[in-house]
Formats: structure tokens, C-alpha cells, sequence
């Protein structure tokens, strides 16, 4: 969901009002769970709720935010990052975060907003939509402090996808994203919080990763003891065209799939005239040619699979481990 779209389902009071829902009439809705209060005096409605991700929630909150905010307040950490539609990887906001050198630093002097003492500097700031937040490379930076290694290599990821990736010729751009890290990097204060941590993921990032899903399945292999794979690895198809394979756990002579629900489920992921029958038969059929021509092991999980102990015994049962 992109700001516009948030700014267009919030409804204040008055909104309501010209729509016949007067103030009781808009409790009895909110008790009965027919709208959801998103912050003060903004609104939308349950079922338009309900069909969101917990960063469109969390984006949604952010909107409220920062139309009764200071001006002089950016949003900044996983707030900013909603701002440029980066993924929050199973993490959810419980504030938004904004940032003002005047605040008072006190984290929850408001129900809903986290207020930050800090300077930002000007470049390191850029408006979405009207509102005030840091700049791409800076979230990135800030994230990879503040959340978990999972967390931060799938936001990571995502913003090298977002500058280096072209998604119709399936070509990256390794010396743009190679630009970008080290304008990340540059973001990233010897000896602060997290910081160790944050060059170390940050030198994993690759924008070749497709989804966060891909992110997480790569991070997590790499703590289960497998070399960083390849992305992406282009396999020759029987009429030439190459079929790409998500991982190429080269070391072990394996390949790895991660397969979303939206792969089979969303029309316009799987290609708009298939049908699931169909998709699923091609993607068998895709397999099978892979496996047969290549001699590799073909291991695949799916979102469900997503924590070490259930990774590691996923890829068991395809006689796939890592050397250590």
C-alpha cells in the first residue's frame, strides 16, 4: 500500500459525520468491530483492515501520525521504512517512531507515539508523500541496528532491489547496488549499537533476493552453516529460455526453492491466465527438468518453514546438509 492509498481509506470524525455515522453510532461500530480506530480521531474499516499486512497497519499509523506531529518531527526507523515500502520481516510495530531535536526524549509520553531525541541531518532526509523521513540509506541503516539479523537483511535486501534490479530483464546492477551499500555503510557509526552486527548483515544484502520470504530462507541458512548461495542461478530450459532456481547451494551440490503462497494463490504472480492446476503442473514440470539435467538435489519450504529448527528439518528430509 503506498501513502496516497493509506490517505484515501482514513476517515476522521467529520468525514464520517458528512457520511451519516455520528460520534455514537461510530462507537458502537468500533465495539462491534466494524471499524478500527487506527490512532486519535482516524479511522477505517474492519474488513479494509483485515486484508492488510502489518506494515500497511503500521503505515497506516504513520499517516495518522504525522498530520496532528510537529513539522519539524521526521519518522524515522521501521516508521520511515513503511514510508519507502521496505519489509518489516515478522516484526510489528507497537509506536510510530518520530524524530525531533527538540523532543523530549521520552519514548512513550504520547499512547501511540515514540518521541526521539535526534538531530537528523538534512541529507540524510527526504518527503514521501509530504512527510518528513530519512532517507532511504539511512533507514537501512538504522534498521540493520535495531532489528533482528532476519529482520534486517530482508529491508536490506530490499532496498539494493529497489535501486539495482530490473524485474523485466531479470539483470542486476552489481556496481550500482555496490554504490548503495557503501552509502549505507557510511551510515553506520563505529562502536554504536548494534553496529557490528549491522556491517556484518549488510555485507550479505544482495537485491537479487525476490521477496522477503527469499531473505529470511538466506539468512537463515547461512546460521544453519551453509556458504551464502547463489541468487537466482539461471538453468537452461528445453527450448533454451533459462528457468531460474531461487538458491544454488553450490557447496553441497543442491538446490533450494522458497515457495510463497502468493506464487500459487495471487493470478498475477502465477500468470494471469493459469489456473493453480496448471501453475502447479509447470512448476513440476520445471523441476523435473532441472533435476534431470543437472544431477542436483531439490529441496523446497515454504513461509511455515521459516525458523532454524524447522528449516534444518525440512531440508533433512531431502538429504540436504551443510558441510561443517
Amino acid at each position: 500500500m503506498t501513502p496516497d492509498e493509506g490517505y484515501a481509506a482514513l476517515r476522521d470524525r467529520a468525514q464520517l459525520a458528512t457520511l451519516g455515522v455520528r460520534a455514537r453510532a461510530l462507537d458502537r461500530l468500533i465495539a462491534d468491530g466494524s471499524a478500527v480506530r487506527v490512532a486519535t480521531g482516524r479511522y477505517v474499516t474492519s474488513e479494509f483492515w483485515s486484508r492488510l499486512f502489518a506494515e500497511d497497519r503500521h503505515l497506516l499509523a504513520v499517516l495518522a501520525a504525522t498530520e496532528r506531529s510537529r513539522t519539524d518531527a521526521a519518522a524515522v526507523l521501521t516508521s520511515a521504512a513503511v514510508l519507502h515500502q521496505l519489509p518489516l520481516w515478522r516484526h510489528t510495530p507497537t509506536h510510530v517512531h518520530l524524530a525531533a531535536p527538540t523532543f523530549n526524549g521520552q519514548l512513550r509520553d504520547s499512547p501511540d507515539v515514540a518521541h526521539h531525541r535526534w538531530r537528523v541531518k538534512d541529507a540524510d532526509t527526504v518527503r514521501i508523500s509530504g512527510i518528513l523521513c530519512t532517507s532511504l540509506a539511512r533507514t537501512v541503516a538504522d534498521l540493520l541496528r535495531y532489528l533482528d539479523p532476519v529482520a534486517g537483511l530482508a529491508a536490506a535486501d530490499a532496498a539494493l532491489r529497489s535501486v539495482a534490479w530490473n524485474p523485466r530483464t531479470r539483470t542486476y546492477n552489481a556496481s550500482l547496488a555496490e554504490e548503495f551499500r557503501l552509502i549505507i555503510a557510511s551510515k553506520i557509526r563505529p562502536g554504536s549499537r548494534g553496529a557490528k552486527t549491522a556491517r556484518w548483515v549488510l555485507d550479505l544484502a544482495d537485491g537479487r533476493s525476490e521477496s522477503p520470504g527469499e531473505s529470511a530462507s538466506r539468512m537463515l541458512l547461512i546460521q544453519l552453516g551453509f556458504a551464502p548461495p547463489q541468487l537466482q542461478v539461471p538453468v537452461a530450459g528445453p527450448d533454451g529460455r533459462p528457468y531460474f532456481v531461487d538458491f544454488g547451494l553450490d557447496e553441497v551440490d543442491a538446490w533450494g526453492e522458497y515457495d510463497g503462497t502468493s506464487k500459487y494463490l495471487d493470478p498475477q504472480i502465477r500468470g494471469g491466465a493459469l489456473t493453480l492446476e496448471e501453475a502447479i503442473l509447470n512448476e513440476k514440470t520445471r523441476e523435473d527438468w532441472i533435476r534431470g539435467t543437472t544431477h542436483r538435489k531439490f529441496g523446497r519450504w515454504g513461509t511455515e518453514h521459516l525458523t532454524l529448527p524447522l528449516l534444518e528439518r525440512r531440508l533433512r528430509t531431502f538429504q540436504i546438509l551443510p558441510r561443517r
